[in-house]
């Protein structure tokens, strides 16, 4: 989704946020050419350089990045900005229908939308929940 690209401030900062005083320690860590395609594919999903990658991955023993809640966070603006969408469409729907007697065209589509965007939002809690 490009929207998700053009947010701007903390929810796109690809580098850690600089701290008091410095970073003291360095890590060289050599990989092979395979290693670093996976680390820049997956680096570049979650929006991230390879060295936050890596230190979040490593010190979050198990439990999700801060990046991948940030991309949790992200999809479900974006899926409560489209149910937000599908429920215009259904009630301008319903009130055409109510108005009129009749059921507009493109009632059925609507639906459609709104039964995928359902989806969608199982999916994703499935997700969270680890299912």
């Amino acid at each position: 989704m490009s929207e998700s690209n053009s947010i701007a401030g903390w929810k796109s900062r690809r580098r850690r946020a600089n701290i008091e005083g410095g970073r003291m320690h360095r890590h060289v860590v050599k990989v092979t050419p395979e290693e670093e395609a996976r680390l820049l594919q997956v680096a570049e999903r979650h929006r991230v350089t390879v060295v936050r990658l890596m230190v979040e991955s490593a010190l979050s023993e198990g439990a999700e990045t801060p990046s991948e809640r940030r991309d949790q966070f992200m999809e479900l603006s974006n899926l409560a900005r489209l149910v937000g969408t599908v429920a215009n469409n259904i009630n301008q729907i319903a009130r055409h229908a109510n108005t009129t007697s009749e059921i507009p065209s493109d009632a059925a589509a609507a639906i459609t939308d709104a039964k995928n965007v359902i989806r969608r939002v199982d999916r994703l809690l499935a997700d969270m929940a680890g299912r």
